[in-house]
């Protein structure tokens, strides 16, 4: 179930800046669209990677990718786990080709 909460966040993010149309605020936009998806589920402190650095740079047709990273001690739901170490994380990574027309 984590996992598919991290990869529908993914998917979030990185179709925040690859629509026609999409405002201009890049990873910042990314980082609040993944952050406020993940809001209702009680789950933080999630790393998110943009490639490239400034998404809604990318040209029509060229690829943005988008990897949320979730420590899976920032899952709060979930019970302690007793046969994996401490660093485990949770980690999904979706990538689409801008559909920005030049």
């Amino acid at each position: 179930m984590v996992q598919q909460i991290n990869t529908n966040a993914a998917r979030e993010g990185v179709r925040r800046v690859v629509l026609d149309g999409a405002t201009s605020d890049g990873r910042d936009g990314v980082l609040n669209e993944v952050t406020e998806y993940l809001y209702g589920t009680g789950i933080g402190g999630v790393s998110v990677t943009v490639s490239p650095d400034s998404p809604d740079s990318a040209g029509w047709g060229e690829v943005v990718t988008v990897t949320v990273s979730i420590p899976f001690s920032q899952v709060p739901w979930l019970p302690t786990p007793m046969f994996v170490g401490g660093d485990m994380e949770f980690s999904s990574k979706v990538t689409v080709r801008s559909e920005t027309v030049p």
